[in-house]
């Protein structure tokens, strides 16, 4: 546990990138197993425990210390791990300072079996005998709030530089093996050979875009090399289709059917909750595809909206606020699947039955994935055709159009002969999203940011005039530098006019220009508008308040 929190220090104050895999590269050398695979499930977030509620953990400390100064030192840092880990009383049993700390394969074991209340006193005792650091690890671990500035990737390539192994081939077979790892491990140290996984039952991790340069990539690249489709507003979603498989019993070939699942882009599988498309889902395959509400089978030409150039396509998607209903739920209900129902819009295919054809030319794979759909009619799949352009101008031109008539989030160009690789493979996929629009806000309320943003109120609550009322319209806390970070964070201190908790409220005169994607309906905000990716664009230190766009201006912008 001691070498663990000293890799998470390490991780989290170090800026550099190479650094941090050197560190934990080293970190997976020197320790031996499972403790090295719990520490890596931890930091990719992979592991799954039953921990402490941050109230629980909050009561234990008010017990040891005044609550009053907990509650000025939580305002003051910000992070409650931080906090706790810095307040928390040194113990003035010799004895229990020199206890040993479990090891991390122990602590993960406490936390999976202990009940409730004997989690409370064993984490009570851990924090007794623990430094600083090792306090704000055993906290981080027992809550779930593992976050240090690593992503699952890093740590991957930390596995590939301490190895030798090739990154890739460990992308491979990542989502096949369990914490703690021990079999990926073995192989990684040269013990054994590499896991046997069946890769048409696995997420594969997926191949992302660049977003493109208008100004200078245009003059690079050769129209003629790229095909281009609608960028779709839903979620990228990876879909295992295995629909059926033959076993043998008595003699008899039997065809059983086997589970279709939906990953979401980081490998969460979703499928309990969209069953209106895994329980109408045929053959065997694994295809990469956009998540959107709507009905694939519809079919409405363009000419219907007084556009006769744009490529007919079958069903216009709802907006994303209509998804977003059905996200992060176990399971549909009735009201959804009747009312919100759920199809992919496809355009890759990596697998087709156990072949595996990521290494074949995009031409090649989608020609594959059209006649793969047609072949097996599923009724909530369909096909993302290209669009028809000639040169960068024309796909300018339908850009604009699909973005100003439909709410598409832009066009995606990819080459034409691409491999399907994992992760951003500059040169090869591009996406080009719409202009993002424009609204002069001003800031409500702020709240202290998390990390190294815990000092620094850097997250906001925006409005906009409807008559002589101020309405709430978004929230955003990215799209600022450093410099102005430190300025919006001075101003609030200065015109703080009532304080919620850790969020103040501040005087209504400084305005913010905010950027999003697009604007909808939404009947759970007060203002009946939801914006979608709200960010600050700019800080309009020399507008006044009252010239602050209106509701009536964001109703307009609804696609």
């Amino acid at each position: 546990m001691k070498r663990f929190a000293k890799l998470l220090e390490k991780l989290l104050f170090t800026p550099s990138r190479n650094a941090k895999i050197i560190a934990m590269a080293e970190y997976f050398e020197n320790t031996p197993d499972p403790d090295r695979g719990f520490a890596l499930g931890a930091i990719t977030r992979d592991l799954s425990l039953n921990n402490l509620k941050p109230t629980q953990l909050r009561k234990l400390t008010k017990n040891r210390v005044d609550p009053e100064l907990f509650n000025m030192s939580y305002d003051y840092v910000g992070d409650m791990a931080e906090t706790i880990s810095l307040i928390w009383p040194k113990h003035t049993n010799y004895a229990l300072e020199k206890q040993r700390l479990p090891q991390l394969g122990e602590l993960i074991s406490a936390l999976q079996t202990k009940s409730k209340i004997a989690l409370q006193t064993y984490v009570t005792e851990l924090l007794d005998c623990a430094s600083v650091t090792e306090r704000w690890a055993i906290i981080k671990m027992v809550t779930g709030g593992l976050r240090v500035g690593v992503s699952a990737r890093l740590a991957k390539t930390s596995l590939a530089e301490y190895s030798g192994k090739d990154l890739t081939e460990i992308e491979k077979i990542w989502h096949g093996i369990a914490v703690p790892y021990t079999e990926l491990f073995s192989w990684l140290d040269g013990l054994a050979d590499r896991p046997c996984i069946a890769p048409d039952q696995i997420f594969h991790p997926l191949m992302l875009s660049n977003p493109i340069d208008a100004q200078h990539d245009f003059d690079c690249l050769n129209p003629v090399d790229y095909e281009a489709e609608w960028k779709w507003d839903g979620i990228r979603v990876q879909l295992l289709l295995n629909a059926f498989a033959i076993s043998e019993t008595a003699g008899k070939n039997l065809e059983k059917q086997v589970k279709t699942r939906v990953f979401s882009r980081s490998g969460d599988d979703i499928s309990s909750a969209f069953p209106d498309i895994t329980e109408t889902s045929n053959g065997h395959a694994v295809l990469d595809g956009e998540l959107l509400i709507g009905c694939p089978t519809f079919s409405e030409p363009m000419s219907r909206f007084g556009i006769l150039d744009l490529p007919k396509i079958k069903c216009v998607p709802k907006p994303f606020n209509y998804l977003q209903q059905r996200l992060n739920r176990k399971a549909a209900n009735k009201k959804h699947l009747r009312e919100l129902p759920a199809f992919i819009r496809v355009y890759d295919m990596l697998f087709e039955g156990k072949t595996d054809i990521r290494d074949l030319p995009l031409y090649e794979r989608r020609d594959r994935l059209e006649i793969f759909l047609k072949r097996f009619n599923n009724p909530r799949l369909d096909f993302s055709e290209s669009l028809s352009f000639s040169s960068w101008a024309t796909l300018s031109h339908l850009r604009d159009q699909g973005a100003d008539r439909f709410g598409y989030e832009g066009v995606m160009i990819k080459k034409r002969d691409s491999k399907y690789i994992p992760g951003r493979k500059k040169g090869h996929w591009f996406k080009w999203k719409r202009d993002p629009c424009i609204l002069d806000t001003i800031m409500l309320y702020a709240q202290r940011g998390h990390g190294r943003r815990s000092s620094f109120y850097s997250d906001f609550t925006f409005g906009i005039w409807n008559n002589n009322e101020i309405l709430p319209i978004g929230k955003a806390y990215s799209g600022f530098t450093d410099v102005e970070l430190q300025q919006l964070d001075k101003w609030v201190r200065k015109n703080t006019i009532n304080r919620f908790g850790p969020v103040r409220e501040v005087q209504k005169t400084l305005v913010v220009e905010l950027a999003f994607d697009s604007a909808h309906v939404s009947s759970r905000h007060k203002s009946g508008i939801a914006l979608r990716f709200p960010r600050i664009n700019r800080i309009r230190w020399d507008k006044p308040a009252k010239e602050a766009d209106t509701l009536e201006n964001v109703k307009a912008l609804i696609r």
